[in-house]
């Protein structure tokens, strides 16, 4: 059984700058359109270093760069700017997690080395719905993974509607898993 043809290159950029384009002609809904320099301005330098850390720890992936992180932490930049509720809320859960890292290691949450130390501090967050943590796991989760170049890491090949849809292109041409065992 053949695989499907793979999109040739300007395919590809094609499709993966459809949610690019999506964002930027309003496609998208307006918080969720990162700007991390803003956001790094608007919230400090030290608040969004301590964020980005945060929202790796909450999505983990080895092969994500921290830039992909920064920009998924960017669609704070508009929120915190125009509510000073949500900024408020995003500086106390740096606060918290600095002060909760500090007690248990001696250290503020980004300068904790050891990865599991530091999600010991966000699963007590997580266990008491703690509003800071249940915001950036519920807006990271679509500012994370709604980006072209997480697609691209993951082997998603973006939208296929214009295409007729997953069945007749790409339904079952992953590779990052290797082979499914024969049941």
């Amino acid at each position: 059984m053949s695989s499907p043809q793979q999109p040739k290159r300007r395919q590809f950029f094609k499709i993966a700058t459809a949610g690019t384009a999506a964002a930027a002609g309003g496609g998208l809904p307006m918080m969720f359109i990162p700007n991390a320099a803003l956001a790094e301005q608007v919230l400090g330098s030290s608040a969004f270093a301590t964020l980005t850390k945060v929202a790796r720890d909450i999505f983990p992936h080895d092969r994500f760069e921290d830039a992909l992180y920064a920009n998924a932490v960017g669609v704070y930049a508009d929120q915190a700017k125009a509510d000073a509720g949500i900024k408020q809320l995003l500086l106390d859960g740096v606060a918290k997690v600095d002060a909760d890292a500090r007690a248990q290691f001696g250290a503020a949450y980004a300068d904790v080395a050891n990865e599991s130390d530091r999600v010991q501090v966000l699963k007590a967050m997580a266990d008491l719905r703690h509003p800071f943590f249940m915001k950036l796991r519920g807006d990271l989760v679509v500012s994370l993974y709604n980006q072209p170049a997480v697609w691209a890491k993951l082997g998603y090949q973006g939208s296929s509607a214009e295409y007729g849809g997953y069945i007749n292109r790409g339904f079952n041409d992953q590779n990052w898993m290797g082979e499914a065992p024969n049941a």
